[in-house]
C-alpha cells in the first residue's frame, strides 16, 4: 500500500480511476467525479469471484482493467486530508485477493488530463481467466452467488451505472441483454 501511495505528494488530492463497481457504490468521500478515458486498457469480466459474487465450489466474475484498448468510466478525486484513512479503506476492498497492480496513469478528461491510481488485473494471479466464450459468461453469471449478492446484480448494476453517466460499453450492453433474455426464459 505504502508503495502505491509512494506516487502521491502528500499533500494533494488524489485521483483514483474506477471502471466497475467502484462507480456505484465508492464507498468513499470524494470532491470531485469526472468522466474520464484510459487508453491502453479495457474493462473486462477477468476476475474469478470465489467469496464476494461466487463461492470455491461456484465462483463467479467481477471486472477488471485488462491490457488493451481503451476504457471509459469515472475518476474520483479524493481530498488530500483524507487520503491516507480513504486510501486504506480502498486498499482492503480491491486488494484482499491480490488479483490487480495499483498503477498511475494518465486519465483523460473534459477539463484536461488527470493522473490516478488505477486497479488493473494481474494476468499472473490465479484467479484471472480469459478466453470465455459469450455463453459461458452468461452461464456463470447466472448461477453465481457470493457475500455481496448475485453475481447479475454486479453485472447489471454496472451495465446500468455506466448508463446512467452516459457511458457507452457495447460489449456490456450486449451482455446484459443476453442475461434479461436467460433470466426471461428461466422464468417461464
Amino acid at each position: 500500500m505504502r508503495q502505491a501511495l509512494a506516487g502521491w505528494s502528500g499533500d494533494t488530492d488524489l485521483w483514483i480511476y474506477a471502471y466497475g463497481s467502484l462507480i456505484w457504490n465508492p464507498e468513499f468521500d470524494f470532491r470531485e467525479q469526472r468522466l474520464s478515458t484510459l487508453r491502453g486498457h479495457h474493462r473486462a469480466l477477468c476476475l474469478w469471484s470465489r467469496v464476494n459474487r461466487g463461492t470455491p465450489q461456484t465462483p463467479g466474475l467481477v471486472f477488471g482493467l485488462d491490457r488493451g484498448g481503451s476504457c471509459r468510466g469515472v475518476t474520483f478525486r479524493i481530498p488530500a486530508s483524507t487520503v491516507p484513512t480513504t486510501f486504506e479503506a480502498l486498499w482492503r476492498r480491491e486488494m484482499a485477493t491480490g488479483a490487480y497492480h495499483p498503477r498511475w496513469l494518465r486519465c483523460e478528461t473534459d477539463s484536461g488530463p488527470v493522473k490516478a491510481l488505477a486497479f488493473v488485473i494481474d494476468r499472473s494471479n490465479p484467479g484471472y481467466v480469459r478466453g470465455l466464450l459469450d455463453h459461458q459468461t452468461v452461464e456463470i453469471v447466472c448461477r453465481a452467488s457470493g457475500s455481496y449478492g448475485p453475481c447479475i446484480d454486479y453485472v447489471v448494476q454496472t451495465h446500468q451505472a455506466l448508463s446512467a453517466a452516459g457511458i457507452e460499453d457495447k460489449k456490456l450492453a450486449r451482455l446484459a441483454i443476453r442475461l434479461q433474455e436467460r433470466l426471461a426464459t428461466d422464468y417461464r
